[in-house]
């Protein structure tokens, strides 16, 4: 089967190898040069390349938006070995803004240890049919044996309650729930009530650092992925991204982490930094986990599913969670307001999975919509 309806040529398909669920596959891989001026939209410029997944539709080049095609059947009479014009419908002429692949799932995650009070993996309730991650918050490339806190460029200490969420908490917790995972979250908004901000010496000299501070604190304490939670900035978008995006690539690459997200919100200056990220390192960024809960109480079902959607646009091909804050707020979108959106998302089709913040919070509330986020989820027709 067949739908490309773009201006470009397409590549005859081609086999490549990779990775699903720590086993090497095989599967066709087409290639779509885009012609001027639609190249530069596709993030590449003049004659970009996608290279587009051929199950999913879904463009796999980092930089690149096009996310609607499917590729050609080898046994199309289309899957020859010469250059094929494929013309653009008039019809199709709205479908010039990207758009994503749009999935349920059933990944629930949960922010922990970062007020402070208690909490334990095992207070939290745990669905077996849902996949769940724990996020630890936070650790902080800053050190607090100066007044005020100062950025230490790429060289993090622990600041969740490691007395309490320790290694030997982490491995237990995972032993005890084949379907749990434990993260950790780089950043955060605060460290004693200062801000925090992405601060760099060089770019070289940070990935350096971090490359080798998260492999311990990865290691030291039985973790599977990261999460990037960095809210302000004193470098320019370009340079988060390449230190960023380079970081979890290398660990990655090492074997270090199993997976990343990321943790924008709607906020000018943090979207550009996260979209620039995005734009060139899209391919090892696993889940956006958007604050949509940053919105005002004003917030309504609607509305939520409108920000939703654009944060399909912004993070094209990315899986995108939905999210909701148990903290006592009155600035935040009311929790019954995020999960009946959650509701209708899955009803289309988008839910690919829920976070809260945090499970410090919830404590105080018995866990009610850990439970309750949880048992939407376990209704997911895909798991992964």
């Amino acid at each position: 089967m067949w739908a490309l309806l773009s201006v470009g040529v397409l590549v005859e398909p081609k086999d490549i190898d990779f990775y699903a669920n720590g086993e090497r596959k095989r599967e066709a891989e087409c290639v779509l040069r885009l012609k001027p001026p639609l190249a530069a939209a596709g993030g590449r410029g003049g004659g970009g390349i996608c290279r587009l997944n051929h199950n999913f539709g879904m463009c796999t080049n980092p930089g690149c938006h096009w996310t609607f095609w499917k590729c050609p059947s080898k046994k199309s009479p289309m899957g020859s070995s010469k250059l094929i014009a494929v013309v653009l419908l008039p019809a199709l002429l709205a479908f010039q803004a990207p758009m994503a692949t749009a999935v349920n799932s059933n990944l629930f995650r949960d922010y922990i240890g970062a007020i402070f009070n208690g909490v334990k993996f095992t207070d939290v309730p745990i669905n077996p049919k849902v996949r769940v991650d724990f996020i630890l918050a936070f650790i902080i490339d800053y050190t607090t044996e100066t007044n005020p806190p100062t950025p230490t460029n790429g060289k993090f200490n622990i600041f969740w309650q490691n007395t309490v969420l320790t290694p030997s908490a982490v491995a237990s917790i995972k032993q005890s729930n084949p379907n749990v995972r434990v993260a950790v979250s780089m950043g955060g908004a605060t460290v004693n009530d200062r801000p925090v901000f992405f601060n760099i010496t060089s770019v070289d000299s940070w990935v350096n650092n971090a490359v080798e501070s998260l492999t311990g604190i990865v290691r030291d304490n039985n973790l599977d992925g990261i999460d990037i939670d960095y809210e302000q900035f004193q470098v320019d978008p370009d340079t988060f991204a390449e230190c960023v995006g380079r970081l979890i690539t290398e660990l990655k690459a090492k074997g270090v982490i199993k997976f990343a997200s990321i943790a924008p919100f709607g906020n000018a200056e943090v979207q550009r930094h996260y979209m620039a990220l995005w734009a060139k390192y899209a391919a090892v960024i696993d889940y956006v986990n958007f604050q949509f809960y940053a919105y005002g109480a004003s917030t309504t079902e609607a509305q939520y599913i409108d920000f939703f959607n654009q944060q399909i646009v912004n993070y094209p091909g990315g899986n995108i969670l939905a999210s909701f804050t148990t903290a006592a707020t009155t600035t935040s979108v009311p929790v019954e307001t995020a999960l009946s959106a959650c509701r209708t998302l899955q009803k289309e089709g988008k839910l690919y999975g829920i976070f809260i913040w945090a499970a410090d919070h919830s404590r105080s509330q018995g866990f009610k919509y850990e439970t309750e986020s949880q048992a939407l989820l376990a209704n997911a027709t895909i798991s992964y």
